[in-house]
């Protein structure tokens, strides 16, 4: 899990993620160890996390080619995924002018979490990179215009990617002004997904 974030406004929504993909091999105790350590903070450079890796016999997978948002139908997606158990769980968000949802995904069923109206930022991730988007949040949002909203992300993104390995430097930001219902594409993505595991 590292760090995808939306601002739901009234004229349009934006949403940015990070690319990276990191994937855990040793075993569970080790894993836990290097993710809490990862994800609280402790680990700020790839040269720390690659050390702190060899030194808990865990082998790393770092990929930062993972697109975490997108736009489908007029809706942003983004999502974020953990490993519990050796169970995938997924959290994704849609956005649009004016509304969002969270849903949880553990297949094959799809949860809905939340849901919101327009004048949002929502923030999905890890301890660290939570804390970082809240605090520039509160910090520097003064209920501004959508295009505040995008200097704010992407501020976000940049400070996130100095303060923790879990994020990588680069990231995507889409952007929509449309009207499209949420609620519908969460159906019809449930529908679909219970179509695929049953």
């Amino acid at each position: 899990m590292s760090l995808v974030i939306a601002f739901i406004g009234i004229k349009g929504a934006v949403m940015a993620g990070d690319l990276r993909e990191i994937q855990f091999h040793g075993d569970s105790v080790s894993e836990l160890q290097m993710e809490e350590e990862l994800y609280d903070g402790r680990i700020v450079t790839d040269a720390q996390l690659t050390r702190r890796a060899q030194e808990l016999g865990v082998y790393l997978e770092i990929h930062d080619t993972k697109q975490k948002v997108q736009e489908r139908d007029g809706v942003l997606i983004g999502e974020v995924s953990s490993r519990e158990g050796g169970v995938v769980k997924k959290r994704r968000l849609y956005a649009a002018t004016g509304a969002y949802a969270i849903v949880d995904i553990t297949p094959p069923t799809m949860t809905v979490r939340q849901q919101g109206k327009g004048g949002n930022f929502v923030v999905l991730g890890n301890p660290i990179t939570k804390q970082i988007a809240n605090g520039i949040i509160r910090d520097r949002w003064k209920n501004g215009t959508l295009p505040d909203a995008i200097l704010i992300i992407m501020h976000i993104m940049e400070a996130a990617s100095q303060v923790t390995a879990s994020v990588s430097r680069q990231f995507i930001l889409v952007q929509t002004a449309s009207l499209t219902d949420v609620t519908r594409l969460v159906e019809r993505d449930r529908e679909e997904s219970f179509a695929r595991n049953n």
